[in-house]
C-alpha cells in the first residue's frame, strides 16, 4: 500500500462505516474533529432522543496483525460510548461498548502504553486466511447493541 493510501485508510473506512450504519437505518452525525474520541454520534428519534458516541477503528489487509487493535486509550468509558472495529482482511465488524473493552480486553500493565487496552479479533491461519476469533462472537456484526443503547428495536 502506498503511503497516501495507508495514510487515508482510516478516514476512508470511517466513511464506509458511516454508510454501513446508514444502510441499517441509524441516524449518523459525523464530527468534524476527533479530539474527544468520537467519530460520529448516533441518535434515536423517539419522544426522548438518545445518543450514542461512536469511535471507529479499522485495520487494513496489509497490517501485520489485521485483527489486532492495540494501545486503545479509553479516557471516559461509559454506557453510551461504543467502538466499531473493522478488519479488512476478515471483512468483519465488531461493535463493542467501551465498558466491555476495559473489562474484557487486555490492559497493558507497564511500558509506554501502560493502562491502554488491546483486543485481538482474528486469527491468521497457516494458509494466510484471516478468521474471526470465536471469543468475540457476541460482538461480531452486533449492530443490535447500538439499537439497544438507543432504546430502539427496529434496526437490523
Amino acid at each position: 500500500m502506498a503511503f497516501r493510501d495507508a495514510a487515508s485508510f482510516g478516514k476512508r473506512q470511517e466513511y464506509v462505516a458511516f454508510g454501513e450504519l446508514l444502510k441499517r437505518g441509524f441516524d449518523v452525525y459525523a464530527t468534524l474533529v476527533d479530539d474527544q474520541q468520537i467519530d460520529c454520534v448516533l441518535r434515536s428519534d423517539g419522544e426522548e432522543p438518545r445518543y450514542v458516541d461512536l469511535q471507529i477503528k479499522a485495520r487494513s489487509k496489509q497490517a501485520k496483525n489485521p485483527g489486532m487493535f492495540s494501545a486503545l486509550d479509553i479516557r471516559k468509558p461509559r454506557e453510551n460510548f461504543f467502538f466499531m472495529f473493522y478488519s479488512e482482511a476478515a471483512d468483519t465488524y465488531w461493535v463493542m461498548p467501551s465498558l466491555d473493552i476495559v473489562t474484557k480486553g487486555s490492559t497493558n500493565k507497564r511500558g509506554k502504553h501502560s493502562g491502554k487496552h488491546s483486543l485481538v479479533f482474528t486469527n491468521t491461519l497457516a494458509s494466510g486466511e484471516v478468521k474471526p476469533r470465536p471469543k468475540w462472537l457476541d460482538y461480531q456484526d452486533a449492530f443490535h447493541l447500538l439499537s439497544e443503547a438507543l432504546g430502539t428495536d427496529h434496526f437490523s
